[in-house]
């Protein structure tokens, strides 16, 4: 059960030494990510890409007791496309193990400035070998447009490759500093996913640097294995294709603080927001989704408990 899963929160001296640096920290705030150090072992990374295949032949440890109306969920009779199964880190207990290391999480804090992290969601990734196709790439966007529902400004990503990830591979790439811009008005796209969205946010990744006198700077970022990459809710990012002869895998962890919770978000065309948690997380005293459920959004970090 996901109850037990250990819940220490200590690090060692040599995981400490691991931790951003002040000027990390200040260079996280500047550019709106973060490559880390080696977090993760060569057997921790091994055991992410074997639990992975067990996942994608089937085997499931507990299953969602709903499915959320935008739930990205990747099935074998979909072929060889580019896989994207959401709430791994509930499904699968090996994968959440290490998605939940505290490392992870202290690291995630102090570029954030938080005193705890949850996992807001876990997304599995798998991007075929070879295939120069639109569906292989994600296109420009930044995370908290879907989480429009989310009170904190704070959140972040840990994108995890299960493999030294190079841009031939598709790596992620940022926008340098666009976690800084704003918001280009009447032109944001916010709630809609991001396959359903491909050409217009390239112009609105145009427009908005416009807008914010900036200019469109891509930085791929090369990772290699067990290191992780970590960027601002609010920085653009997106991937190419896998132009390799292997398989792209990776895990994309999506962080939250201690101050986040949910909030009612109208939207332009005058409907409430919603997020896939809405329909799954327990309620709050007053009825709303709690985004502290530890089912769903556990904490992996929290200074008070060291």
């Amino acid at each position: 059960m996901l109850s037990d899963l250990a819940e220490s929160f200590s690090l060692s001296e040599s995981d400490r030494e691991l931790l951003p640096s002040t000027e990390d920290v200040r260079f996280y705030a500047e550019h709106g990510w973060y490559l880390s150090r080696k977090l993760l072992s060569d057997d921790e990374v091994d055991l992410l890409a074997t639990a992975s295949e067990r996942f994608y032949a089937g085997h499931r440890d507990r299953r969602l007791p709903a499915r959320p109306p935008s739930l990205s969920y990747w099935v074998k009779e979909e072929g060889n496309v580019q896989r994207h199964n959401d709430y791994i880190h509930y499904e699968d207990d090996e994968i959440a193990a290490i998605l939940r290391k505290p490392l992870l999480g202290a690291v995630a804090a102090k570029l954030a400035g938080a005193a705890e992290i949850r996992i807001f969601q876990s997304t599995l990734i798998y991007k075929p070998a070879g295939l120069d196709d639109p569906n292989n790439t994600v296109p420009w966007h930044f995370d908290r447009d879907y989480w429009a529902t989310s009170t904190s400004e704070r959140m972040l990503t840990a994108f995890i490759p299960f493999h030294d990830c190079d841009e031939r591979m598709g790596t992620i790439s940022m926008i340098d500093g666009s976690h800084l811009w704003q918001e280009a008005g009447a032109d944001s796209v916010t709630a809609l996913h991001f396959a359903d969205r491909r050409k217009d946010l390239d112009a609105v990744l145009s427009r908005t640097a416009e807008l914010n006198n900036s200019e469109v700077r891509e930085v791929p970022v090369v990772i290699p294995k067990g290191h992780v990459s970590f960027h601002h809710c609010r920085t653009y990012h997106g991937s190419g294709p896998n132009l390799s002869s292997r398989p792209r895998r990776a895990v994309s962890l999506h962080l939250q603080d201690e101050g986040n919770a949910y909030r009612e978000f109208l939207l332009p065309n005058g409907r409430i927001a919603s997020y896939n948690h809405d329909v799954l997380v327990r309620r709050t005293v007053d009825g709303f989704p709690d985004y502290a459920d530890p089912a769903f959004c556990p904490v992996i970090w929290s200074a008070s408990a060291r």
